[in-house]
């Protein structure tokens, strides 16, 4: 039996929207029979992938849409988690490994070839969002799953670019790690351990990419961590070393190009001053193009040489 005119337009944009798939489930409300599904997957109009997901027409899928049919072929509370998820969010590279990490709170008994189907009771709304058109796990419901299958360096990688895209929050992050407490397995402790380090290193999220790149300078030059957008009274400087009463400020254009900000900016350097600390300013050019001087006149300061 030929697709009426209405079949013929609107499986082709579920397909579409869903990274060139569509389900059988899909199918079927539209109306397409057992035995027209069949005639379309031995005519390769439509390509088999899981059990009741299709490539309509193709095979030449994106990674997403390979991952997005690991999610279809595990049923609905499905949403792609651990390695996968991390890719997804970029905290990390994809892997060339040839299986898709999936959580579900549905009890599948029969596997799925080519998914690790990781079966939970602590999977909530609050844990699962939608990344690209397929449901995956939040950044930090992922950062909790990554620790159970990476190794520790690769873990502290997938945080600190976390961090760095500013995708993740330590609120959220804690919440999980608390509703996920009874889990089984090292994740937890490998976690908390990663966390410890990161706040021991004084890693910070900071506000700006200027920002990371200083970070990064001192970092790269041996100097001691300064505090990221700290307060002294009513005044939130960009770096500061509070022992040392040295406070820096990052000019960045866009943040100071107008007279207002001109004003402020002095206003706010008058009440360092009145607070005991010394101020260093430094350009897009000191931090990118003059690292080394940089750094020394930082040192100087530090070491009063």
């Amino acid at each position: 039996m030929p697709l009426t005119d209405a079949q013929m337009t609107t499986v082709p944009a579920i397909a579409a929207a869903q990274h060139g798939l569509v389900t059988r489930r899909q199918l079927t409300s539209l109306g397409l029979t057992a035995s027209m599904i069949e005639v379309r997957i031995e005519t390769e109009q439509l390509i088999r992938l899981h059990r009741g997901v299709y490539a309509l027409g193709h095979r030449q899928l994106r990674l997403q849409g390979h991952w997005l049919a690991a999610v279809l072929a595990c049923g609905p509370g499905a949403a792609l988690s651990h390695r996968e998820a991390a890719a997804l969010h970029g905290l990390i590279r994809p892997s060339n490994r040839s299986r898709i990490d999936v959580t579900t709170t549905r009890r599948i008994r029969a596997g799925r070839p080519g998914i690790d189907i990781h079966h939970t009771t602590t999977l909530v709304a609050r844990d699962v969002t939608t990344v690209d058109g397929i449901p995956v796990t939040t950044v930090a419901r992922t950062l909790v799953d990554l620790a159970y299958v990476v190794p520790a360096d690769r873990l502290a990688e997938a945080l600190r670019e976390a961090e760095h895209l500013r995708v993740v929050d330590a609120n959220d992050l804690h919440e999980t790690m608390v509703s996920t407490r009874h889990r089984r397995g090292p994740g937890h402790a490998a976690l908390t351990a990663v966390l410890e380090e990161h706040r021991r290193k004084g890693t910070q999220l900071t506000r700006s990419a200027l920002e990371d790149r200083f970070l990064r300078l001192v970092d790269r030059h041996g100097l001691p961590r300064p505090r990221a957008n700290f307060h002294v009274g009513t005044d939130e400087v960009d770096a500061c070393w509070p022992d040392h009463r040295l406070a820096v400020e990052l000019d960045g254009w866009e943040r100071h190009k107008d007279r207002h900000a001109f004003q402020r900016d002095r206003t706010k350097a008058n009440a360092l001053a009145r607070a005991g600390y010394r101020v260093l300013r430094f350009t897009h050019d000191d931090v990118v193009r003059r690292p080394a001087q940089t750094a020394a006149a930082i040192n100087a300061f530090l070491t009063g040489a």
